[in-house]
Parts: structure tokens; sequence; C-alpha cells
């Protein structure tokens, strides 16, 4: 999977709303002037925001597309961490950390539940003892919504065109995402990116993260404390 042109839309078509939602929810689970890694960093700007809170922290993904952008937002901003170019199913080699943060969906770009529950595996190993991992996946009832999603925008001379279909398992769905790239010459060149997202029933993450060593687990929905039947977005801490 390429972020290569959906990276370049990526900051204009988020909520930037749920930034400021992210950083609250991270300070109340986790203390500041802790070591953090931040698992599908994306473009920065949360690292930024979670950086001049006073968090001492590493981003990493494994899109280099999204992390020259994430350098060129350091630059701007005169706010640096590390960034680190890997996939998050290898965490081989890297320190022990407090904390652990996956947003904005990042886990459901996982494939199957071999490779989530490796995941869960890895943060599990460079988490400090009673060390937090925080991270959303989308709902049921999202992906549901999404089979029904289409989009269409122009965004710095790129029109771009998000329609998501109903994917092969339960729980899943592909989003097709078309570019039309304006060139020099006035014309117009055509780039296909195709995302392929998955979620499962809360009760398959929990099975997942008890049995790669977690001992506590809780869930939480759309930045409340509750769970309701039509949730978009659940929220889990899970503490080693």
């Amino acid at each position: 999977m390429s972020y290569n042109w959906f990276a370049k839309v990526y900051d204009q078509l988020m909520d930037d709303s749920l930034y400021g939602k992210w950083l609250t929810y991270t300070q109340k689970h986790v203390s500041e002037n802790q070591t953090m890694l931040e698992l599908g960093c994306g473009t920065g700007i949360l690292g930024i925001m979670l950086k001049e809170a006073g968090y001492d922290l590493t981003g990493l993904d494994l899109s280099e597309e999204m992390l020259s952008l994430a350098y060129d937002r350091q630059t701007k901003s005169k706010v640096f961490f590390p960034l680190l170019q890997r996939n998050m199913k290898d965490l081989s080699e890297l320190p022990e950390y407090d904390s652990v943060i996956c947003y904005s969906d990042a886990l459901c770009y996982m494939e199957d539940e071999a490779s989530l529950a490796k995941v869960f595996e890895e943060v599990y190993s460079v988490l400090s003892t009673e060390g937090v991992f925080l991270f959303d996946v989308h709902s049921l009832h999202k992906m549901e919504l999404f089979q029904e999603f289409s989009f269409h925008a122009e965004v710095d001379d790129i029109v771009f065109l998000w329609d998501s279909y109903e994917g092969e398992h339960e729980g899943a769905v592909d989003h097709h995402l078309t570019f039309f790239v304006e060139t020099e010459e006035g014309r117009y060149e055509r780039f296909e990116e195709v995302h392929s997202e998955r979620t499962y029933p809360i009760e398959v993450y929990t099975e997942l993260l008890k049995k790669a060593g977690f001992k506590t687990v809780e869930v939480t929905a759309d930045f409340s404390d509750t769970v309701e039947s039509d949730s978009e977005r659940w929220f889990f801490k899970v503490r080693k």
C-alpha cells in the first residue's frame, strides 16, 4: 500500500479537531515527561503537540512520504523528535518506553488477526513494567457506514475521489482513491491507490491483547467513557 499521493492531501482531509482530542485523551492517561512511542505518527501534527506538552516522544511510521512531511513540519515549527521508518510489526532493537500510542485507526491497516497479534506482542516487548498502551480503531458500525462512503474534493491542484466498498471479510472495507494531478502543461495525470482496513469485535481485540501478556484492558468510545451500539471509534487503554 502506497501513501504517495494520499500523503499530499492527508492533512487537508483530516478533521483538525481530532488532534486536540487525542492530546487530551493521552494527557488523561499518561503523565507528562514520560518516554512515548507513537505508532503511525503520520505527518507529525499530533507528535509536535505531544512534544510541546512535555512528552519524550519518538514517532514511527512505515510511509516514507508521511515521514518526509513530518520532518518538514518539525523544521517549520522548530519542534524536533526522532522519526523512525519502521513497520509496527517489528519493534526489535528499540529501547523501552513508558507508553505507546497508536491513533487514527492505524491498526485497522493490519491485514489479519495474526498481524494484529504481532503488533500487540511487539508493543508489549518495548513497554516498561506497568507501561500503558493507548490506541483507537474503527468500530464495526463505522465500517458499515464506510460501505456507502463517497467523497470528492479538489486540494492544491489535485482532484481527489474517495469511494469505499465492502471488503472481502467481515469488518473490512476497501478505500479506492483516485487522484487527478495537474501537470505543468495544464493536463491531468491519473493515479490510483487502494487502502484496505479491517476491524474486529471488541472481544477479539481483548483476547489478542491478553494473549500478548497485557494485564488490564479498558474500552471506551468516541472520547467518552462509554461504548454504544452506534459508536464509531473504539478506544483501548491497556496496561502491561
